[in-house]
């Protein structure tokens, strides 16, 4: 069987061996960037997806192509399972895009700042309804980013509103490494219907893989 990530092949024509090999690509896409990261070739933060394979694929069988998708600083599988090239994707984490990946024929967007895409999500769904265009939103924070007023404000407009933007909390419990129990005392808020949320445990730490790694021989903007 060919490898799968990058084909044309929509996920929800998936057979359950398909959606299986899906799921180990995208490990395996992930462990050859986490070894070129301890090797010190890559010399930038880097957030690495993992633990959320399964959940993942399920909800991008409902994402359809034109929609728009808002990712994080861990958009490796979001951009994956989007359609996205993992060469093109190789090569810009390679170069310190890690946190930065953008690709305008899929309309994916990301953003490293803790809820910078909420308010823009809700705005590209009110343009999407005033043109009747039939396209839909999806908007994943983490449950870090569930903390701020900026996606507390989107999503009472998108509710508000009835607009076409799903916001889809992936929720590993931490904001960093801070529990939610620890932040507000509470583990979970009710939101309106527009927001969704999964529960799932990350492999690896907020940044990094918990490996020191020495960079001090490596300048910025140079790869080894």
């Amino acid at each position: 069987m060919e490898n799968i990530i990058g084909s044309n092949k929509k996920i929800l024509e998936f057979s359950k061996e398909e959606a299986e090999k899906l799921k180990q690509e995208l490990i395996e896409f992930e462990k050859e960037i986490v070894a070129l990261w301890e090797d010190a070739k890559i010399p930038y933060p880097v957030h690495f997806s993992g633990g959320n394979e399964e959940q993942l694929i399920e909800i991008f069988k409902e994402i359809k192509e034109g929609d728009y998708i808002f990712s994080t600083h861990r958009s490796h599988y979001h951009y994956l399972l989007a359609g996205g090239s993992p060469e093109k994707l190789k090569k810009e984490i390679m170069h310190g895009d890690s946190m930065h990946v953008f690709d305008k024929k899929l309309n994916f967007i990301t953003s490293s700042i803790v809820a910078g895409t909420p308010a823009i999500a809700a705005g590209v769904a009110l343009a999407l309804k005033k043109k009747n265009s039939g396209k839909h939103v999806w908007c994943f924070i983490g449950d870090g980013a569930e903390d701020e007023g900026h996606f507390c404000e989107a999503v009472r407009y998108v509710d508000g509103w009835d607009l076409p933007c799903t916001f889809i909390i992936e929720d590993n419990n931490r904001s960093v490494e801070t529990p939610k129990q620890e932040r507000y005392g509470k583990a979970e808020i009710q939101w309106p219907k527009c927001v969704r949320r999964y529960h799932y445990t990350a492999v690896y730490p907020h940044v990094g893989t918990t490996k020191w790694i020495d960079f001090s021989g490596v300048k910025v903007g140079q790869t080894m």
